[in-house]
């Protein structure tokens, strides 16, 4: 289910360009495959804050076959890097072999494991936070998303609408999603009501927060 009209989703997606050469290779065998990537409005949107923050040092939750780290280490200054949390084998497998065939290897750290038992060990500082985890876990790993955000830090998270079901009364929503609908509320809840954040919810493609850290 989309979040915008079907008509008007496809006239925004024939106006964004995929990326070029073995990056966009990659985007659209990815999206030819069904794998889990970031849509291209998101893409877009993910380019756009990279562009103006201009980040050295940016953390990634959730990795899948490594086309959203890719992208982001296009955007880095020459000692910039990243690292990137996933816990799934066969992802850290794919994600690997695009890092070496995209000639990005210098620049992103793999965590290999459960962000819930990582973030917590992790004592650097970062500009940018892309979380694109199980959603059911924003809730529980926000503490330590804050923590490691420097102040005047951005972290954008994705999928958090839920095809819209958030806004929908809790016992409106099928059994087997409730939990996700439950944690995500109150994880909207609190980025868009603490006030040591600025937040920003925008309706592309399943969702998409931007929060920026404004003191710890």
């Amino acid at each position: 289910m989309s979040l915008v009209e079907d008509y008007l989703e496809s006239y925004i997606d024939k106006l964004q360009l995929d990326c070029e050469g073995e990056l966009g290779d990659l985007q659209r065998q990815s999206y030819e495959a069904g794998l889990p990537i970031i849509p291209k409005d998101v893409v877009k949107l993910l380019g756009f804050v990279l562009g103006v923050k201009k980040p050295k040092a940016i953390l990634e939750i959730g990795m899948a076959v490594g086309f959203s780290s890719s992208y982001m280490s296009t955007f880095l200054p020459e000692d910039g890097y990243i690292k990137t949390i996933d816990r799934y084998p066969l992802m850290i497998e794919k994600a690997k072999a695009n890092f070496k065939k995209l000639n990005v290897e210098d620049k992103i750290t793999i965590l290999e494991g459960d962000a819930n038992e990582i973030l917590p060990t992790l004592d650097e500082k970062f500009d940018f936070v892309f979380m694109d985890a199980a959603k059911g876990q924003y809730i529980n790993i926000l503490p330590d998303v804050l923590r490691v955000t420097k102040v005047g830090g951005i972290i954008m998270a994705d999928d958090i609408l839920q095809e819209g079901r958030v806004a929908m009364d809790y016992f409106d929503v099928p059994k087997r999603q409730r939990t996700i609908h439950k944690r995500l509320n109150e994880f909207l809840e609190e980025i868009t009501h603490n006030k040591k954040l600025r937040t920003s919810i925008l309706t592309i493609g399943d969702g998409v927060a931007l929060i920026e850290k404004l003191e710890d």
